[in-house]
């Protein structure tokens, strides 16, 4: 596969198509299950508060992936993403009800690198809060 976007329609300022992602105690269990990460945290609200938190939390990975989903669902290839990072600055709540709680990813690119690859700068907040600090993905475009 590659990237649907060609490197020469892309322009630095460029948004990425906004995204929300749901998020339940049902998907937190199931993505225990597949990552094999099975901290209470995740899961236990009794222990979440034990230890400090607010209330039982999401895995900081799966935040991570639920928002490099705007870039890949941009390029149409996962395999385009050259290069993935971000930090780690707050919690996703997770409450335990029929809402529980929604990421909220938007990306720009910012900067145009060389060997057809461009820099996109992630937004990720939840409750208005930014989950997310410094996500930025480098791209292959076509």
């Amino acid at each position: 596969m590659t990237a649907k976007i060609s490197y020469a329609d892309v322009e630095v300022g460029t948004e990425l198509p906004a995204q929300s992602f749901p998020v339940t105690r049902a998907t937190l269990v199931r993505y225990a299950g597949a990552s094999g990460d099975f901290n209470p945290i995740h899961w236990n609200e009794k222990f979440a508060k034990e230890v400090g938190l607010p209330d039982v939390i999401a895995h900081g990975m799966f935040t991570m992936a639920e928002a490099i989903r705007v870039v890949t669902d941009w390029t149409g290839d996962p395999g385009a993403v050259v290069e993935y990072g971000v930090r780690f600055t707050k919690p996703v709540v997770v409450p335990n009800d029929d809402r529980g709680a929604v990421i909220e990813v938007s990306g720009k690119v910012a900067a145009k690198l060389d060997d057809n690859t461009v820099r996109v700068d992630l937004t990720a907040t939840n409750d208005g809060r930014k989950v997310l600090g410094m996500a930025r993905a480098v791209v292959r475009l076509a």
